[in-house]
């Protein structure tokens, strides 16, 4: 029997996130985890949830996701864009709701690297003008 999936990539920060949707009741898996397990915030879980309730597709889908690197909020955010990606990849016309929810954007925000000399990205040694 082969079993319809839908996938996307989803990254933010540091974060890397492949997302798997499949037909189901509505369930989230992360690394093995529910989602109440793996991200004990509401905020969080929110976030994840997300591209689900502005498509209204959040009973439709068995949700299973592999996310590494980075920290929580990351993680959520590139679990939002994986599934945002992976609900094109089921349905283009669900591009318009997705676009304007800003869900389809890969936020490239980083952080900057240490520039040598100094104390860190931005931070300088105080000045002394005598």
């Amino acid at each position: 029997m082969v079993s319809i999936q839908y996938y996307g990539t989803g990254k933010r920060k540091r974060a890397v996130a492949r997302v798997y949707l499949r037909p189901g009741n509505g369930e989230i898996m992360v690394n093995d985890l529910s989602l109440a397990e793996y991200f004990p915030n509401d905020m969080l879980k929110m976030i994840v949830r997300q591209p689900l309730s502005v498509t209204e597709t959040a009973e439709k889908f068995d949700i299973y996701v592999s996310v590494r690197g980075g920290g929580s909020a990351g993680q959520a955010g590139a679990i939002r864009h994986g599934v945002s990606r992976a609900l094109l990849d089921y349905n283009k016309e669900l591009r318009g709701r997705l676009k304007t929810g800003g869900f389809l954007t890969r936020d490239a925000r980083i952080k900057e690297r240490k520039k040598y000399g100094r104390k860190g990205a931005r931070k300088r040694f105080q000045f002394s003008k005598r």
